[in-house]
């Protein structure tokens, strides 16, 4: 079992990244209202940027330390991340009400998600990315932000009037929550990873297991306050785009980075991820749509299927992290019994709001 230390540096770097997000969320958001950009491009951009800003600091430095460890936890940080954005963050946020889909979402945003998580899919399964890689992840990211922000302004009815102006203060409180939020970011960041590490080590488990789990969940906690608030002060958009925009981000940005800056050999990927976690980061994406498409909204029940099929996710890493006797019998379990029930439901949904559309027209 991990000591006390241990426990305590993974405990005292979640907190230090908790608080750092806040307030650079503070910050971003502040500085954006005085620009007068609607909420949906907020939660596609600037909060996206910073509640992944603890991903990008926690992937960075992993990679900077040189080790096939600290790619592991890159890597793996960012798929788990990503999973757990979709599955709980979106999920919690529609267990608590019901989160209106806009149409842009559903027509741009989430096949975006998707071709992205595809190409990243497809660039890692050479066992490694590449600067190249990096390099085109990056511009790939300059041409979405260009994107949004252009078609931000074609969208005339997505106004800021649902924003609290509660943050949005004087520029210099704003960029002092910035600076301040940034550097509770980067101690937390070394804090969290030196203390994952020593867990990885004491457990006898890998360094991606424990980046699909405690260090995704520790670095995804701005994501999913900022998500539940804005779900339970009815800011949908905000919400939505949070986790859209993030999972953006932390494909486009933080693999980019971590890839540009790994060295000759690149931004190495272990066969267990490519082989487990990238088609399921996949498969949550293209969840989405069906979800996203049928009627427009993410019911509570849809919410609750989502947190539920992240705890099949995470026995799964428990039983195959620790060679547990059932797992071949729980993966066929999810296999031909779980899947398929999902696959219905998804299916009726959609059928039943193709029906109803039919009968209003």
């Amino acid at each position: 079992m991990p000591d006390a230390l241990t426990f305590l540096e993974i405990v005292a770097g979640i907190s230090l990244l908790f608080g750092g997000g806040e307030l650079f969320v503070a910050g971003a958001v502040a500085l954006s209202l005085l620009l007068g950009i609607p909420q949906i491009v907020i939660g596609l951009t600037v909060v996206a940027f910073g509640t992944s800003a603890p991903e990008l600091f926690v992937s960075l430095l992993s990679t900077l330390q040189g080790s096939s460890g600290g790619d592991s936890i890159a890597v793996s940080n960012v798929l788990g991340s990503n999973i757990f954005n979709v599955m709980v963050v979106l999920g919690a946020s529609a267990a608590i009400t019901s989160l209106r889909v806009r149409s842009r979402l559903v027509r741009r945003d989430v096949p975006l998600l998707l071709a992205v998580s595809m190409a990243t899919w497809a660039m890692a399964s050479s066992g490694s990315f590449t600067w190249v890689a990096g390099l085109a992840l990056l511009t790939a990211l300059v041409i979405t932000l260009v994107w949004e922000v252009r078609s931000a302004r074609e969208d005339h009815e997505e106004g800021l009037d649902d924003i609290d102006a509660e943050g949005a203060s004087t520029t210099p409180v704003a960029l002092f929550k910035l600076a301040v939020g940034l550097a509770l970011l980067v101690v937390g960041s070394q804090v969290l990873i030196k203390g994952a590490i020593a867990a990885a080590q004491t457990l006898g488990v890998s360094e991606a297991v424990i980046g699909l789990t405690i260090v995704s969940a520790g670095t995804s906690m701005p994501e999913l306050v900022t998500s539940l608030v804005a779900a339970y002060r009815g800011k949908a958009d905000l919400a939505i785009g949070n986790v859209v925009g993030s999972n953006l981000l932390n494909q486009l940005l933080i693999l980019g980075l971590c890839a540009l800056f790994s060295g000759q050999d690149g931004l190495l990927v272990s066969p267990e991820l490519l082989r487990r976690d990238f088609p399921v980061m996949v498969l949550t994406t293209l969840a989405c749509l069906p979800i996203f498409w049928s009627g427009g909204v993410i019911n509570r029940l849809e919410g609750w299927l989502l947190l539920g099929a992240y705890g099949l996710y995470l026995i799964e890493q428990i039983l195959s992290s620790t060679a547990a006797p059932g797992i071949d019998e729980f993966r066929l379990f999810v296999l031909v019994a779980v899947l398929p029930l999902v696959l219905v439901f998804l299916t009726w949904t959609s059928l039943r709001w193709m029906q109803q559309r039919k009968a209003a027209g």
